[in-house]
Parts: C-alpha cells; sequence; structure tokens
C-alpha cells in the first residue's frame, strides 16, 4: 500500500481537505478580524476572533466526517444537507461564538446583534456546504472518469487477446493441412515441415503474451512458415526479402506480416499453376516504417471477407494506434499489401 501511495502523483497525495479547510477558516479569521478591527483593542477580543474561526473549522470537520461515516460523501448532491448547514450548523456556530465572547469579551448588551451574526455564520456555513459538495462532486466524476478509462484499457486489452487467439487456429489449421498432403508422400519432408511447426508454435506460444516483438523474431517465425510451404510448393514458391538496417529491431504486432505471407501464399501461390515470387521488404522513411509483402496476383481473388487482414489491422491499430494503416493495392499484377505506422 505504502509503494502504491509513493507512486501516486504528489498532488494526488496532498491532503486537501486540510489545506482547504485552513485556508478558508483562516480567511474567515481575517474577515473577522477586520471587520472588528474598532474593537480588538479589549482584553480577549483577538483571541475571541481566533476562536471563532476555530469553532467553525471544528463543527464543519465533525459534519463532515458524520457524511464520510453514513457515506452522503459519495452520493449526488442532496441539497438536505445545505438545509443542516443553515438551521444546525449556523445556529450551532452562532451559540459557539456568543459563549466565547461573553467569556473572554463579556459581552452583555441584550443580543441586540444575534440576528445579524445568524445570517453571517449561517451564510458562511451554507457557503461551505456548496464548496464542499462541488468538491465531492469533482472527486467522483474525476473518478467515474478513470474508471471509464481503466474499463476501455481491459476491454481493448481482452480485444486484443480475442484477436490474437482468431489468428493461431487458423495459421496452424493451415499448416496442418500443408503436413497432411506430405505425410503420405515424403515422409522426410513431412519430418522437416513439423520441426519448422513446432518452430512456430513455440513463437506463437511465447509472442501470444506481447502486443509487439521484434520485427527480427516476426521474420524468422515467417521464415519457418515460408520452409514449410517451399516443401509443398517446391519451385512454385519463390521468396526475396529485403530488410533495411535499423529495422530488425522496430517492434510490431506479432504474426502481422506473417499474416500478410500466409494471405500472398493462398492467393497467389496457389491460385497460380507456375507459382509465383513473394517479396518482402522493410524499410523507414521520414519517421515512418513500412512492411510490404507482396505477390503477382489480382485482389478479386482474395474473397469478400478477408477476415485474416481486417484482424491484422485492427491488432496493428490496437499497437500503433490512429496513425497506422494496412493498405491492399493492385498494381500492374502485383498485389502489395503494405503496413505504415510512426516510429517512436
Amino acid at each position: 500500500m505504502d509503494m502504491e501511495q509513493s507512486q501516486r502523483p504528489l498532488l494526488a497525495r496532498i491532503n486537501w481537505y486540510w489545506i482547504l479547510q485552513g485556508l478558508g477558516w483562516g480567511t474567515v479569521t481575517a474577515f473577522v478580524l477586520l471587520v472588528n478591527g474598532p474593537f480588538l483593542e479589549k482584553p480577549g477580543a483577538v483571541l475571541t476572533c481566533i476562536l471563532d474561526g476555530v469553532s467553525g473549522l471544528l463543527l464543519t470537520d465533525l459534519w463532515h466526517r458524520y457524511m464520510k461515516l453514513r457515506g452522503w460523501n459519495s452520493r449526488r448532491a442532496d441539497w438536505r444537507q445545505l438545509a443542516v448547514a443553515i438551521f444546525i450548523l449556523g445556529p450551532l456556530q452562532l451559540a459557539c461564538v456568543t459563549v466565547i465572547a461573553r467569556t473572554l469579551v463579556g459581552v452583555a448588551d441584550g443580543g441586540s446583534w444575534l440576528p445579524m451574526l445568524f445570517l453571517f455564520w449561517s451564510g458562511i456555513m451554507a457557503a461551505w456546504q456548496v464548496s464542499y459538495m462541488a468538491a465531492t462532486a469533482l472527486r467522483r466524476a474525476n473518478r467515474f472518469e478513470a474508471e471509464a478509462l481503466r474499463l476501455d484499457v481491459l476491454a481493448k486489452e481482452a480485444e486484443l487477446k480475442a484477436l490474437q487467439a482468431q489468428v493461431n487456429p487458423h495459421f496452424f489449421f493451415n499448416s496442418l493441412n500443408s503436413v497432411r498432403a506430405l505425410i503420405f508422400e515424403n515422409q522426410q519432408s513431412a519430418a522437416q515441415m513439423i520441426d519448422q511447426l513446432a518452430t512456430l508454435m513455440r513463437y506463437t506460444l511465447a509472442s501470444s503474451y506481447a502486443d509487439t516483438v521484434p520485427l527480427k523474431e516476426e521474420m524468422e517465425a515467417v521464415q519457418s512458415y515460408l520452409a514449410i510451404e517451399k516443401i509443398r510448393f517446391e519451385e512454385r514458391l519463390r521468396v526475396a526479402i529485403d530488410i533495411a538496417g535499423g529495422m530488425d529491431t522496430v517492434a510490431i504486432p506479432p504474426m502481422a506480416v506473417q499474416t500478410l505471407v500466409e494471405n500472398a501464399v493462398k492467393y497467389g501461390v496457389e491460385q497460380s499453376s507456375v507459382g509465383t515470387e513473394i517479396r518482402i521488404s522493410a524499410s523507414h522513411a521520414n519517421g515512418r516504417a513500412l512492411i510490404e509483402v507482396a505477390n503477382r496476383g489480382a485482389l478479386a481473388r482474395l474473397g469478400s471477407t478477408r477476415v485474416g487482414l481486417a484482424n491484422a489491422r485492427k491488432r496493428l491499430l490496437h499497437a500503433k494506434g490512429g496513425n497506422a494503416s494496412l493498405e491492399l493495392v493492385e498494381r500492374d499484377g502485383w498485389v502489395h499489401a503494405t503496413l505504415a505506422f510512426p516510429l517512436p
């Protein structure tokens, strides 16, 4: 608990209640001293004015503690509390002031000043109550906002985990289908494919607990995947990789590039009788990272749902913010899938 307290901002650790109580009642005391200036030469007059402020502070603090005990300070503004301040705290303060004045100064003029003092002290108590209700309302609003932000973060984390969970089964089902295609034809190739799949499984399990991974680790997983598909498609699958210097450590959502590569294999290599080249490049310019996966083909072949791409786009926005993008375009017989996001 002490550690949590020390981690809070300084302004949040300050006890503003007592600071404001001191400032408020100090101001009231100064005003009482100013109003009674001509009479301050009397013995006990200054002490009387000071004790007037002290009694007001003690009364409002007792009222504050009672409201906390009953839980009234955590509810919406209840104007019945204002009535208590005017018709109970005001008269009680007046009684304290009267006793103090008659004890220390010896005032005994018949009490002609009592109605005026009643209005004054009831007004002071009403002002204190309104200020207190405004402060508690602001605190509740801040607490609700903080809770809403916390829930929003939790919701985004849950959505991200759900999106990552969608990636893994889809990817492994495709990989297992590749293994199945070879297991009765070439056992050695099937064994190599299983080894690569095991490497991918380790990466996927490890990265499922992270929002981002270095591009270098992602590319190692991509190359394991391509090794699996190379066994399956042989010469029909050709790969060119160009990673610019300094890009290895750039953080990206796990399985983001893998999803684009898998998409290129499915709709590029599989759809062509002669296969196609898949080009993977990563570069940076003007403070932005660009990662592109390109394959020969047409957008019309991608189908209508594009679930994997939509998934990758959402995970990219979660990890990199609204300035990130995933664009899919067809140009000169090539389909280009491009991840773009600002570098830190």
